[in-house]
């Protein structure tokens, strides 16, 4: 025998590594509970008769427990009363296991494409006694002739049952608290960051910013892109090749990266299954003049599929005084009257009049505004609800339901909860915030949310902030810019499928890429925050199922049967490709089977069908088959490492699994930089900083004498931080700058990585950190796709070749965190 705790010394250093020493080694194997239907577990609608140790949660509902109990009888009816006596417990054992949370383990069945075992795995002492007092029932349990052929065989028959892992082997994982503590809850990390899944629904969308339901019983979807367009989904995720709607020579947008003009909104009227009319906000260009629009349309008589591009009628203009802070959210309430959320106006602190739009009754930009577009085939195209909050006040606009926001950018309105409908009607908003903080708001009628007097919880505007008639309402919670600078709102899960969802308002961040949730605290009437990660290991192994998406969270959704959605993109421009729907799934708990089902209803297709391709895959580590025979010296100390006694077979696979997590540390950095991110845990900040007027080099320190072609450098922060700056590189003997034009974030995770950083946070532009008009710019019209080992190895116009000047110096923001450290 030997000692490895020099190997594992000499990788202990590695975060990643020692966290799946730790996990692979020291701790039980991950938890993964799956049932032999590859999904995750439940409790069961009715109380379990047969297999009542699975009565609160597992895998099998009443109809498998009777069905598991008549098969339990058929196979007694062969004994005797002493041979009842004497099996009918290891009999009941063996049959019930198929009710274990962990079913698709102890059943060998985690991978779909690998047969299932007809016995679950057992652990050696339990399976001697089993074959010592009960082997006459193994061929009456199971048809595998393998079994078969080994029964004869006490040590051949316990092998064969005998699983890889023994921390999984029935009965040792009943009483294993690892395997047990907190099952069938949302799985979270020690930092309490809630660990759920993804399910790839659409992609190759271009800024996916809307998906809708008619709310017909088709249970079709329909997403929405930023250049006009609006496709239909079937319940199959096959999409219709004609769109549902194509404005897009009247939108306003461009392909600017974060150009807030375009097609922003759209809803159904709720009773468009008998009215056929729809709602959508966009941009438009009169003249010079830039506006937001809010239309109706009406579904074409002729195809279901399809909007009357010729029925548009044009319920509301608003003049918008600068391209940015358009607002964008249209939808129904449920007190059916149309909600239209307006932005500010555009620029930077509401700066329009005395107090800003926003404050301003007597303007339509920075509110909530409310109308009533039923029977308006003749007539005004809209009304005036008669308990608008200020139909009496002079000077105000009718319209306005209430003030004081700044640019929302995503609302919804709760269902409530399914059983007791609390919570039911609220409206929930995320308000993009200008400096400091984002937050989170509940709309109530006639009420002040602050801005620009604050935002968030702090003063903005110190004046305004002072003044006693304010009267603000105060969000149920704000975040600062160092956890994201760009809320989308989200949605209240009151979804059938993921019942420990209920309840959680689920939302993110466009800027930083962090999803989030609140769930109300009954008690103290407070908001308790979670972070959501992407779960790790084998959290997400399910079919079907991905554990990372793009980064720019740009819009949530609901799909008609309340399950939740969320979209992103790894660029965001209104003609990039790269959008992608995502449903939300929670791997530690599902329904009852059948409790969801539903049935759409049917849809006539005139349009040729385009059946749905996902792209995206699930990351993780994968490990050797084979598990070494491993001995403690000693009971574990965490977090330090601890000495092993090795076989000397076993020291080729130790160091096979070490090449193998040094490959997946490096991956990671690849993984999470665009164009897919890959939302692991947390992770923490980096701590050293270094002096001003220092460079970084490719390994961190001071550059080197002769560099190698291709280094990069980041200079020019004014606060010295190692993280950002202007790039240099060094190419044919000298350093320069580069040139921003096409400057994205796939150029940036090129430098990031160079650099040692797992993100990159921020392709900067025009001299963000400065001219660096010492040197030559080297590098112009830069073309990565974000694998590359350095810029020189992208698309450029040439070493020392360009087209602009210093004051277009590219920069980054790079981080081993998935925010900015302002």
């Amino acid at each position: 025998m030997l000692y490895c705790c020099d190997l594992l010394g000499r990788v202990w250093h590695s975060p990643i590594i020692r966290l799946y020493l730790l996990a692979f080694f020291i701790a039980p194997v991950f938890l993964h509970p799956q049932c032999l239907d590859f999904k995750p577990p439940f409790k069961p609608q009715d109380d379990l008769q047969f297999c009542a140790m699975y009565r609160n949660f597992g895998c099998c509902d009443s109809a498998k427990d009777k069905e598991l109990m008549a098969k339990f009888y058929k196979i007694m009816d062969n004994f005797d009363y002493y041979g009842y006596a004497s099996c009918a417990g290891y009999v009941q054992d063996l049959l019930c296991q198929e009710c274990s949370p962990y079913a698709a383990h102890l059943f060998d069945a985690e991978d779909p494409s690998t047969p299932i075992r007809t016995l679950p795995g057992l652990c050696p002492d339990y399976c001697s006694q089993f074959w010592l007092k009960c082997r006459s029932t193994i061929t009456l349990l199971s048809d595998d002739p393998q079994l078969a052929e080994a029964e004869p065989d006490q040590d051949r028959f316990c092998q064969h049952l005998e699983l890889e892992d023994p921390d999984y082997c029935y009965p040792h994982l009943v009483s294993n608290e690892q395997l047990t503590q907190n099952l069938g809850r949302v799985r979270a990390d020690p930092e309490g960051c809630l660990q759920l899944c993804l399910e790839e629904i659409a992609n190759g969308l271009r800024n996916p910013l809307a998906m809708v339901y008619a709310n017909d019983g088709t249970h079709r979807f329909f997403i929405a892109e930023q250049v006009g367009l609006v496709w239909t989904y079937l319940p199959d995720r096959s999409k219709l090749e004609k769109p549902f709607l194509n404005i897009t020579k009247a939108v306003l947008t461009s392909p600017w990266e974060g150009d807030e003009r375009g097609f922003l909104g759209m809803t159904f009227h709720p009773n468009y299954k008998y009215n056929r009319k729809l709602y959508v906000y966009y941009s438009v260009e009169i003249g010079f003049d830039e506006r937001i629009r809010i239309s109706e349309f009406r579904v074409s008589p002729s195809d279901m599929n399809v909007v009357d591009h010729g029925s548009e009628r044009i319920i509301l203009e608003v003049d918008e005084p600068a391209s940015n802070h358009n607002g964008g959210m249209v939808m129904f309430a449920d007190d059916g009257y149309l909600y239209i959320f307006t932005g500010d106006g555009g620029m930077a602190g509401d700066p329009f009049g005395k107090y800003g739009n926003s404050q301003n009754k007597s303007a339509l930009l920075g509110k909530v505004l409310r109308i009533d577009v039923d029977d308006n085939d003749r007539g005004p195209l809209y009304r005036i609800p008669s308990d608008n909050p200020f139909v009496h006040e002079r000077g105000a606009r009718p319209e306005v339901y209430a003030y004081g926001v700044r640019n929302m950018w995503r609302c919804s309105v709760d269902r409530g909860d399914p059983l007791t409908k609390e919570g039911k009607g609220r409206i929930f908003c995320g308000d993009v915030g200008q400096n400091k903080f984002e937050e989170i708001d509940i709309i109530e009628k006639g009420r002040n949310y602050g801005w620009r007097a604050k935002e968030g919880f702090s003063c903005y505007d110190k004046k305004l902030c002072t003044n006693s008639s304010l009267d603000d309402v105060l969000p149920i919670y704000a975040y600062p810019h160092k956890m994201g600078k760009s809320v989308t709102g989200g949605y209240v899960y009151r979804g059938c499928e993921y019942p420990n969802l209920n309840g959680m308002y689920i939302f993110g961040d466009f800027m930083s890429g962090r999803m989030m949730s609140l769930q109300e605290n009954k008690n103290t009437g407070q908001w308790d925050y979670h972070e959501i990660c992407m779960g790790m290991g084998l959290t997400c192994a399910f079919p079907g199922l991905i554990n990372n998406y793009y980064q720019y969270i740009i819009s949530f959704a609901e799909d008609e049967a309340g399950e939740l959605y969320f979209m992103s993109t790894g660029v965001p421009s209104a003609t990039s490709p790269t959008g992608v729907v995502y449903k939300l799934v929670d791997p530690s708990r599902r329904a009852p089977p059948r409790q969801c089902h539903y049935d759409p209803l049917p849809v006539r297709v005139k349009s040729k069908l385009i059946k749905f391709k996902p792209k995206e895959t699930l990351t993780g580590v994968e490990l050797p088959t084979k598990r070494p025979n491993l001995s403690m010296q000693e009971e574990p100390v965490r977090p330090h490492p601890t000495e092993y006694a090795v076989s000397e077979s076993d020291k080729d696979w130790l160091q096979e699994l070490m090449d193998i997590l040094k490959e997946q540390e490096a991956a990671a950095v690849t993984t999470t930089l665009p164009p897919t991110t890959t939302k692991p845990p947390r992770h923490t900040r980096r701590k050293n900083r270094r002096k001003k007027g220092k460079h970084r080099s490719e390994s961190g320190s001071a550059s080197a004498a002769v560099p190698q072609n291709g280094v990069v450098r980041l200079a020019g922060d004014e606060q010295g931080r190692d993280d950002r700056g202007r790039v240099e590189i060094f190419a044919n003997g000298e350093w320069g700058t580069v040139c921003d034009d096409l400057w994205n974030t796939k150029n940036a995770a090129v430098v990031c990585r160079q650099l040692g950083f797992r993100f990159a946070l921020k392709a900067s532009k025009h001299s963000e950190f400065g001219e660096g008009k010492s040197l030559r710019i080297l590098l112009d019209d830069v073309q990565c796709e974000g694998t590359e080992e350095s810029l020189l190895g992208c698309q450029h116009t040439g070493v020392g070749m360009h087209n602009c000047a210093h004051y277009e110096d590219a920069g980054v923001i790079c981080g081993n965190s998935d925010y900015v450290d302002a």
